[in-house]
């Protein structure tokens, strides 16, 4: 494969310059001359040189004054500029330095030293370029690398939540319908602008699947007890309970064996404080008001309504109508007064996905 000869433009005022400048560098460079800032410009609306070698005393536009519009304009900034000059005081080469240059060259100057200088620089360059292709590279598998993790993270949460699922089977597709619940309530809090603050933080790619945990620690009630027919005792009802604490239990282990920490502390949230109420009669801590962090009062609302409109043991469901009456009629008792406003918007949002099973 033929290696592209790099493209120099030498700018000077001063024809003899150009012409020693074109004679050093013809055999190793495709090499262009302009005798002003102005024909530069022009010849640059043509190619895009590796490199300018730029004269700083000319008349109209300077090479400083040059150098200055080539680094503000995206078009040309990273194109190097080493400036070759009569100026040989450190005051004239710090300020040209400032301006962006890569060098500073004084006249007269050797042919040798100079290509040299030139050949430093565009190697320069090339060794970025090659950095930031092999940077894209890595991030890109990476990038797989991850995408692959957190697919088979996915399939074995998917599987853990259709076991508990499969357990207290007669709700079949509860997990599917919560989570939809959630995001068409996190939808239309962003629309609203409620809670902007918090909801705009939320990564929602991991904070909705993590919902998937929230009740897994039922997988460590009896069968007895999640498929009763009649009420429950208050023993059994303790036990019951127990599901929030053990859930997190279950997640914090799994946290220990895996790197996606957010998924997880999402996760926590929702099988730990999805049975809080907003009155501060909920459970397992008894939290009140916004002192429920709004992922738990989130599910809470998503929950319990599809606890309503599903047959369990112990009952027969509710129509989506009734299910939102009572839902709304919990407004600051057992739901955040201001979900309880985004909920009776989308009301007829939840009586479609409460149709969704998976039996």
């Amino acid at each position: 494969m033929l290696t592209r000869q790099k493209k120099i433009i030498a700018v000077d005022d001063n024809v003899t310059n150009l012409t020693a400048l074109k004679s050093i560098l013809k055999s190793s460079y495709e090499t262009y001359t302009a005798s002003s800032a102005a024909k530069m410009f022009d010849l640059l609306t043509k190619i895009k040189p590796d490199l300018i070698l730029l004269d700083v005393d000319m008349p109209e536009l300077n090479g400083y004054e040059t150098a200055k519009f080539l680094k503000t304009n995206g078009n040309y900034r990273d194109i190097p500029i080493i400036f070759v000059t009569s100026l040989n005081d450190a005051e004239s080469e710090m300020e040209g330095l400032e301006l962006g240059a890569v060098d500073y060259i004084y006249k007269p100057f050797a042919a040798p030293l100079l290509l040299k200088r030139i050949e430093t620089q565009i190697a320069l360059v090339e060794h970025e370029k090659d950095l930031e292709e092999l940077n894209i590279s890595m991030q890109k598998r990476l990038i797989t690398k991850m995408t692959q993790v957190l697919g088979l993270q996915n399939a074995v949460i998917n599987i853990v939540a259709d076991l508990v699922e499969f357990r207290d089977g007669v709700t079949g597709g509860h997990i599917t319908r919560t989570e939809k619940y959630l995001q068409h309530l996190i939808d239309k809090l962003m629309e609203k602008h409620v809670y902007d603050d918090e909801v705009s933080s939320w990564d929602m790619d991991t904070l909705l699947p993590s919902a998937q945990l929230h009740d897994v620690g039922k997988i460590a009630i009896s069968d007895a007890i999640l498929n009763k027919p009649a009420n429950l005792t208050d023993e059994e009802r303790d036990i019951m309970k127990s599901h929030t604490r053990i859930g997190v239990e279950v997640i914090d282990r799994m946290a220990r064996k895996a790197a996606d920490n957010q998924f997880y502390r999402y996760a926590k949230t929702f099988a730990g404080m999805h049975h809080e109420k907003w009155d501060g009669s909920g459970y397992p801590k008894g939290l009140m008001g916004i002192n429920i962090p709004l992922e738990g009062r989130l599910m809470a609302l998503a929950d319990v309504y599809d606890a309503l409109v599903s047959e369990r043991p112990y009952k027969k469901p509710y129509s989506p109508n009734e299910a939102a009456n009572i839902i709304m009629g919990g407004r600051g008792t057992h739901f955040d007064p201001r979900l309880i406003d985004i909920f009776s918007m989308i009301t007829g949002e939840f009586a479609e996905i409460s149709k969704i099973t998976t039996d």
